[in-house]
């Protein structure tokens, strides 16, 4: 089993990292449109929003700790995909958790690869679960066809965190239309990259509508924390009152919230040919997505570290994260990484 320890960086700027005293372009960042450690963008944040928001709530949104900061923020996300009704939640795992444990169902079938909040959610709730084979769509219906339910949830990312690919949401919308289960899709890797307003692939392929819930996080490419579900207003309030991780936790800061507020107004509208641009760049290296997974299974640690001697951060993923035998660098691409800034990394690794 590997044994983790927590990394002591010593500083960020842009898309480069302090570490043991050199500086790396930073390949294992979720900073994907550059927000996060940005002075400029912080400053005038700061300057638009002067001293209006404290660092803490100091309770559960059910008690005290509501504020009109975290309604406008709900009510943006709202209005922007076009939904009945938004939740915040403190972070997708948070979220996820509470959406899987709570949800009304007797089965659930999930994409093998889906993300651990999923699985533990899962592992929490009352129903069977099922997860069908990485992206295969003919797996889940053999299991749709075979399992008896009376209600079901379909669950999968969008765009899948460890290797890079997209799920095919056209199909997975046909099947839930057909067995009459509800669908629910994390696009936690996807919001604020993909689609024109950068809503994530539901997006992109206009298919916000024939999804039932659709979780996305604020922590990744806005540069934040916390996260969101949106959908059908009865089950955003049956979350409200079944989600324990909602229901128990003290409500994130009010500054975050008015951060990523003010960044998906003021910010993610100037993006679009950047984000073209990464996109483009990940085509080239092999990926459908900013995510290029690259699978060195045993020797991934060394690779890391040749990396390292030549000015590059990518760290290791080992089981359980990823399957066994699959151990890998993630390399994230972000909008300020360009074509250049990987020529060395190309001749490494090969």
């Amino acid at each position: 089993m590997y044994f983790r320890t927590i990394k002591d960086f010593e500083k960020k700027d842009g898309k480069y990292i302090w570490f043991k005293g050199k500086k790396l372009l930073n390949l294992s960042s979720n900073n994907y449109l550059g927000f996060a450690d940005n002075r400029t963008i912080t400053e005038r944040f700061l300057n638009s929003a002067g001293t209006d928001y404290s660092f803490g709530s100091a309770s559960a949104r059910l008690l005290t700790g509501s504020l009109p900061v975290y309604k406008e923020l709900e009510n943006l996300i709202t209005d922007l995909f076009k939904t009945q009704s938004t939740l915040l939640f403190n972070s997708g795992y948070h979220a996820n958790v509470g959406i899987m444990s709570a949800i009304a169902a007797d089965v659930i079938f999930s994409d093998k690869l889906n993300h651990a909040s999923i699985i533990d959610g899962m592992r929490l709730s009352k129903a069977k679960f099922f997860r069908f084979r990485h992206n295969d769509t003919a797996s889940l219906e053999k299991l749709l066809k075979t399992k008896d339910f009376k209600n079901a949830v379909i669950v999968s990312e969008s765009v899948f965190s460890m290797d890079g690919d997209i799920a095919d949401l056209a199909k997975l919308v046909e099947l839930k239309k057909k067995y009459n289960c509800l669908l629910v899709i994390d696009e936690a890797h996807a919001f604020g990259v993909f689609g024109q307003k950068g809503l994530g692939i539901a997006e992109k392929l206009g298919l916000i509508n024939e999804t039932d819930l659709i979780m996305g996080t604020f922590g990744k490419a806005i540069g934040s924390s916390g996260a969101f579900v949106t959908g059908k207003k009865a089950l955003i309030d049956y979350l409200i009152n079944k989600a324990r991780p909602f229901i128990f936790s003290t409500a994130m800061p009010p500054v975050n919230a008015a951060f990523s507020k003010w960044i998906i107004e003021n910010e993610l509208p100037k993006t679009l040919e950047n984000r073209k641009k990464m996109l483009e760049l990940g085509g080239k290296l092999g990926s459908e997505s900013h995510i290029i997974p690259v699978i060195a299974g045993g020797e991934t640690a060394a690779l890391c570290e040749k990396l390292f001697d030549n000015g590059y951060l990518a760290l290791p993923i080992h089981p359980p994260t990823v399957p066994e035998g699959t151990s890998r660098m993630r390399i994230s691409l972000t909008t300020e990484i360009n074509k250049k800034d990987l020529e060395a990394l190309c001749s490494i690794i090969g």
